[in-house]
């Protein structure tokens, strides 16, 4: 659904999502990322289980929110991938202190 530019000549940079290696490119947001990944990624709400995937990309309706690097609920269309980060989707509601 979300293809890249054939003409996007931005330096790749590597990152893990849910484990999987992907590439992302220099300056993409994490929501950007996961959405040109090709991977089936979406969170899901913690009180129904809808699956989600970022919508607003701009901050305002927590759609596209992730894990980072061990810190959950995190606005993935607010953060710039770097290289070697860990994402991890979210499934349903979060234990306290995780």
């Amino acid at each position: 659904m979300f293809k890249r530019l054939q003409a996007d000549t931005r330096k790749p940079v590597g990152i893990f999502v849910d484990g999987t290696a992907v590439t992302a490119r220099e300056g993409d947001t994490v929501s950007a990322a996961l959405l040109a990944s090709g991977l089936d990624v979406r969170r899901t709400t913690a009180v129904s289980g809808a699956p989600r995937l970022p919508y607003c990309m701009m901050g305002v309706c927590f759609d596209c929110l992730v894990t980072v690097d061990g810190t959950g609920n995190r606005q993935g269309c607010l953060i710039t991938v770097r290289e070697g980060m860990r994402i991890e989707i979210q499934k349903g509601k979060r234990e306290i202190g995780r």
